[in-house]
């Protein structure tokens, strides 16, 4: 039912909006894609990629251990070239100042395992990216200019594979907050995008990571 009303919040936004914009579409938004139909991208999420590699395959897939319900959301594709990050991306929602929040699983990957957070998207190879990585054991914060991924923070810390997690993204003018489980990890500070834009999932190569609760909050100015 979610799904559904998030649906009518977006219908008449599912274009792209251009950077410069002001912020747009509600304060908050949870989505637990309970009401999306299996195997197909949910409505309100655009396709997006960054890098290399094939086309992009953004699916609801069932999982009966995730938290929000049965539905969870997954970049199916397995395409395992190294520099390719599928993007799915948020219509309808703008804002500068924000925290976003997703649980996640990783299940599976030989290149990377890995599940991110976007925010401040002005298009697919312009962003910011918290990310984590079971294979790696670690969550990095990076700055995505013009399709090219540069990290300005990290720290190595326990990503487990095949359990749900929730990685947590705040940011305030040029201030980042980044968590896992509901602590915090590290801080940041960067000034490269300073307008508002859009939020979304990001994965990386052949990860398999299950999605869920994804919840988006605009700060007050």
């Amino acid at each position: 039912m979610r799904l559904r009303r998030l649906v009518v919040l977006l219908a008449a936004a599912l274009l792209p909006v251009p950077a410069e914009a002001q912020q747009t579409g509600p304060a908050a938004v949870h989505i637990d894609f309970e009401g999306a139909a299996p195997s197909t991208l949910p409505a309100g999420f655009e396709p997006g990629l960054t890098g290399k590699g094939g086309p992009v395959k953004w699916l609801v897939n069932e999982d009966p251990s995730a938290p929000a319900g049965p539905n969870v959301l997954a970049e199916t594709s397995g395409d395992r070239t190294d520099y390719r990050f599928p993007l799915a991306i948020l219509n309808g929602f703008q804002a500068k100042d924000v925290e976003v929040a997703v649980r996640f699983k990783p299940i599976s990957g030989k290149v990377d395992q890995a599940a991110g957070l976007m925010v401040r998207v002005r298009d697919p190879n312009n962003y910011y990216i918290a990310r984590a990585n079971a294979l790696e054991n670690n969550v990095r914060l990076y700055k995505v200019v013009d399709g090219r991924r540069q990290q300005f923070a990290g720290v190595n810390v326990p990503v487990v594979n095949g359990r749900w997690q929730q990685l947590i993204l705040r940011v305030e003018g040029d201030h980042f907050v980044v968590g896992l489980d509901g602590k915090t990890l590290f801080e940041a500070r960067d000034d490269t995008f300073k307008e508002a834009g859009r939020v979304g999932l990001w994965t990386k190569a052949d990860s398999l990571t299950h999605f869920d609760d994804f919840t988006v909050r605009r700060l007050p100015d």
